[in-house]
């Protein structure tokens, strides 16, 4: 392995697995940096193709999402590092799928538990061709103002108290993720800084290793020292011993193995890692300290005194003048997202939406403020929910009976009327169950089902203002208005709507007044001594009806009365209520399995 470095301020990477938190964290390490270039070049979700939007600065910029591996490699031939952020079921397969890119040089396995034998063709692999793994079980690795992988280094805060933000002359690597960010602190804090750190992964069979990654620090001119933080368990550490003692590291080493706890167990001792257990006395942490000091490493006599030992390391070589103390700068401040500056209360952004029907922000949705277990445990019907969402109240039990069986008597009417005709029709089209739905929907409006909010409002304007039956009606004719509600294409005198019966029966048990619909009926007694087919039809009993539930409950104002009936309440019934009935006609069309329909040219009067 060895070679030099691995990273440099325009390096970019592929990240396989979108994780929108580390992503963006690598990317407001690159604006804390002064990058020119996002270090994300792109992503990698299988399945998913498109852009996918993340912050550079203040900036808003779309990375591309590509579905495959090859597909990224080839769009991005200048991305050589793979991030891998797959669980550790397939991070195997996608790494070594990388690994066979060309374009790609070093591969970061973020997961734990990736079985050994699969780790070991990985390596071989990689070494057969010149290529380098990090992890897996890692956080990854940073260079100091260069390029970092995800999560390394934790949060901008640490980043920034750790100095990482610009190059320091230590080079760090670590087997722990969790002590890196630990060291990365300490490192600051007695030295000019990191210039590279990699945490190499707890498992047993790392990608790389801590003496690779020395040997390599050992080749990098900015490198003054290195510091490795090693542990119990397996024998990585020894490599470095016989590197040392074959004098292929020239430059200061100060090392410390941890774990020399583990001799106070009676038993063997399983630390965090998969491969932080000791299995004899050569892999001891105490015997690879020893080991470690004898090859000529800096090797201090607790972890308490590591941090001492690379002070003194460091200003020994600041003495020789061998190493140039680095100019502090100041980054950037990095523009904090709004929902966090929301959160700690140092900025207010105003709503785009309101909404006072429902809220979903709880433990569980809220109708009205009504929990959904509530709605459940109450038995609450399609009617009490409308009266929630509709009418952001509890309407009384008859109330909302009387709205289930206004659905109920309207939701399909057969399948000629124009809604059910369009909706057949489309469906035989072969259209899909939206398209069928909405095409018959689009035909409500005032000669089909559309009618009733205007024979409320023209009904309560007329009883409110005093009319007689014969005023309204001849003052609705001066004007060339037909009245709404009133007449129907098959009904009559002789052959009443059987659904204005069951309506009108249900509001006379259970109203408590039903002026408005007597009203209606004066005016239909008016209407029949003009033609016989000029009945109220279903949608004149709703219209009015819905008037004397919303007056006669007393739980609406006079106000609040003429909103409901502007706006298209009662409408809504009617749409939502033949909506179940076209949904019908169109799983009909489709179980039947029937052809596209054509209308026969018989029944068209063709005329010039």
């Amino acid at each position: 392995m060895a070679t030099g470095q691995l990273f440099s301020r325009n390096t970019q990477a592929l990240f396989y697995n979108y994780k929108q938190l580390p992503i963006q964290r690598m990317l407001d390490f690159d604006f804390l940096c002064g990058r020119e270039t996002p270090s994300v070049a792109g992503i990698i979700n299988p399945g998913s193709e498109g852009f996918q939007k993340l912050f550079f600065g203040q900036e808003e910029i779309a990375i591309p999402v590509h579905s495959a591996i090859e597909a990224a490699c080839s769009a991005h031939p200048t991305a050589d590092v793979f991030i891998n952020f797959a669980s550790f079921r397939s991070a195997a397969a996608s790494s070594m799928a990388a690994l066979k890119q060309p374009t790609i040089r070093v591969v970061a396995i973020i997961a734990e538990g990736v079985p050994e034998s699969d780790t070991k063709q990985l390596i071989a692999y990689a070494r057969a061709n010149n290529k380098v793994i990090i992890g897996p079980a890692t956080v990854g690795g940073i260079q100091a103002g260069a390029f970092k992988i995800g999560d390394t280094a934790g949060t901008i805060d640490n980043i920034i108290s750790c100095k990482l933000y610009r190059p320091g002359s230590v080079g760090f690597v670590s087997k722990s993720g969790g002590m890196s960010n630990e060291l990365y602190n300490t490192i600051a804090r007695v030295t000019d800084g990191i210039y590279e750190g990699i945490a190499i992964g707890g498992d047993v069979f790392p990608g790389s290793t801590l003496s690779d990654h020395v040997l390599r620090f050992n080749n990098i001119p900015q490198v003054k020292m290195m510091v490795v933080l090693g542990e119990l368990g397996g024998r990585d550490e020894y490599s470095l011993v016989e590197a040392l003692k074959e004098g292929k590291v020239h430059k200061p080493v100060v090392a410390w193995v941890s774990g020399t706890c583990a001799r106070l167990f009676k038993s063997e001792v399983q630390f965090g890692h998969a491969g932080a257990k000791s299995g004899g006395e050569m892999e001891s942490a105490q015997a690879k300290n020893e080991a470690l000091r004898e090859a000529g490493a800096v090797v201090p006599t607790s972890y308490e005194a590591l941090e001492a030992a690379i002070k003194e390391t460091f200003e020994k070589l600041a003495e020789e003048g061998k190493i140039t103390p680095v100019p502090e700068v100041t980054p950037p401040q990095i523009p904090e997202d709004l929902k966090t500056a929301i959160k700690s209360g140092k900025v207010r952004a105003p709503t785009h939406i309101i909404s006072t029907i429902s809220d979903d922000r709880g433990e569980e949705p809220c109708y009205a403020g009504v929990p959904m277990s509530t709605i459940i445990e109450r038995g609450y019907g399609v009617g009490d929910v409308i009266s929630l969402l509709w009418f952001k109240r509890s309407l009384p039990r008859y109330c909302t009976q009387f709205i289930e069986i206004c659905i109920m008597l309207c939701a399909d009417h057969g399948p000629c009327v124009s809604g059910a005709h369009n909706s057949i029709v489309t469906a035989r089209a072969g259209k899909d169950l939206v398209s069928s739905l909405v095409s018959g929907l689009l035909t409500i409006g005032p000669r089909f089902g559309g009618a009733i909010d205007d024979a409320a409002r023209y009904f309560k304007d007329a009883y409110d203002r005093g009319l007689t039956p014969y005023e309204f009606v001849e003052g609705m004719k001066k004007k060339g208005i037909r009245v709404p509600g009133i007449g129907h294409r098959i009904k009559s005198r002789d052959n009443r709507d059987k659904r204005v019966q069951l309506l009108q029966q249900y509001a006379h048990t259970h109203f408590p007044s039903v002026k408005y619909m007597e009203y209606a009926v004066k005016v239909e007694t008016y209407t029949l001594s003009k033609a016989n087919n000029l009945v109220l039809n279903v949608d004149g009993a709703i219209g009015s009806l819905f008037l004397d539930l919303l007056a006669g409950s007393g739980m609406f104002t006079k106000q609040e009365i003429d909103e409901i009936v502007e706006i298209g309440y009662l409408n809504g019934l009617f749409v939502l209520a033949r909506s179940i009935g076209l949904i019908g006609h169109t799983f009909d069309q489709k179980r039947l399995k029937q052809p596209l329909y054509r209308h026969p040219w018989e029944d068209v009067l063709y005329t010039k």
